[in-house]
This record gives C-alpha cells, structure tokens and sequence, in this order.
C-alpha cells in the first residue's frame, strides 16, 4: 500500500502491475477505486514490466525472479528470511537481469551499517550485541536489517558471522564467548523498525541506533532504487550502490 501510495504521484513510472496471491480478499479489486482507471489486482503475470518491486516472502519472490528473467525485467527485493537455495536462484538470476536484494532500503540504515563497520574495526575487542524490533506480525528472526548490520561488522573484523553469532541465551550459558556477536529480538504491536548496535567496553560503551516512524520511507528507497536499477546491466547491486 506505502508503495502504491507513492507510485501513483510519481512521474517516472507507469503501474502496469499489482500483483497478490491467489486467495487475496484484494484479487480482482481495483487497485485505485478512486480513480478512472481499469487496473486490478492480480494473482498471474500477464503484463512485461521493465522493473519489479518485490516486497512479498520467499515463495513470491521466488515467482517474481521467474517472471523477471523470463522476461528480462530488473527486479529490487526487500524479502528477507530467504534459504540458501533461494539465495542461489538470486545469485544466479543477477548473471541475467540487474537484481537489487537489500534487507532494508531505508537511507538512515545504509548510514548505520557504515558506521558499525568504521566503529567494529576500531574497537575490536569490545563486545557487540545487536537488538532489533518489528511489529507482532512479523515472521523472522532476527531481521534481515539486524544480519546485515552483524555481516558488516564481522566483515570489517576480518571474521564470518556465521562463526561468530550468538542468536540464543538461556540456562547458565556461561561467560561471553570472547569475539561472538549477540542478537536480541523483539515482537509486538505495530512497531516499524528499531535497530540498535550496542560496543561494550570497559567503563564505556557506544551505541548506534535506528528507529523507523514510517513504512512509507522503505518505499520510497525501493522506487529510488527502481527508477536506477532499470537503467543498469544486469549483476548484483546494494543500497551502496546506489548512494554512490
């Protein structure tokens, strides 16, 4: 809905698709009741579209990346909580078309992983833990946004986030494995999006953060990215790429 509020008063593109699942209370809806125009929601692609906005789960991201390299169209995703098998079908689908995949598309949190990165590598001996939040209806854990903030800080350590997390504590885990990462999460109510990274050292700390107000900024990164990526080669491209 943010991304159809905005798309409507943007110049640059034309909406020939809104697509939903097939048992959606939406399909076959008009998409803009309130104006002359014949555009419904849909469950099928029928239309070629030059870009693709995906915002959905795995399963429908994995028919979006379908349609887009049979159909040579670009495609910028934000759906996280992807296997390693869909992973690949990115991975390899970027070979074809250009394929933008961020877990958060948020310019504030583009800014918030540098800083971890320039702050991780400067103080690397401090422990790091990661806490998020999101609305009740959310379905992983942690965010894709909070992976992505321990990838950049494991990264600039010189190490692999796979090693180093620690995504549980519960009992008598005993003392701080020295150079893990920890995440904490947090479900409930409507909350947009909170990301807090907290360097613990001795006698002091830093704590870098994040709050979202509004959906409608995830939005609007996503049609920015759009309106660029539609121009590009295909290949693999981030939100770096584009504030560059």
């Amino acid at each position: 809905r943010a991304l159809l509020a905005l798309v409507r008063e943007d110049q640059r593109f034309n909406l020939v698709s809104a697509l939903v699942s097939a048992g959606s209370a939406h399909n076959g809806t008009p998409v803009f009741p309130e104006l002359s125009t014949s555009l419904r929601y849909a469950h099928d692609w029928t239309e070629v579209a030059d870009v693709v906005v995906d915002f959905s789960g795995p399963d429908g991201l994995s028919v979006a990346l379908d349609f887009c390299t049979t159909h040579n169209a670009a495609l910028v995703t934000g759906t996280t909580g992807i296997d390693a098998a869909l992973q690949s079908k990115l991975d390899q689908a970027s070979q074809q078309i250009p394929v933008l995949h961020a877990a958060n598309f948020s310019l504030g949190v583009a800014v918030l992983k540098r800083l971890l990165r320039e702050a991780a590598a400067a103080l690397p001996d401090w422990d790091l833990e990661i806490i998020e939040a999101h609305h009740s209806r959310k379905e992983d854990a942690p965010s894709g946004t909070a992976l992505a903030l321990g990838h950049a800080a494991a990264e600039a350590r010189g190490t692999m986030l796979e090693k180093d997390a620690v995504y549980v504590r519960e009992g008598r885990p005993g003392a701080r494995r020295s150079g893990s990462i920890g995440f904490a999460v947090i479900r409930g109510g409507d909350v947009v999006g909170e990301h807090m990274a907290l360097l613990l050292g001795h006698g002091e700390r830093v704590e870098l953060g994040h709050r979202a107000t509004d959906r409608s900024i995830f939005a609007r990164g996503a049609l920015e990215a759009a309106a660029w990526l539609a121009r590009h080669k295909p290949g693999a491209y981030s939100i770096d790429d584009l504030l560059q």
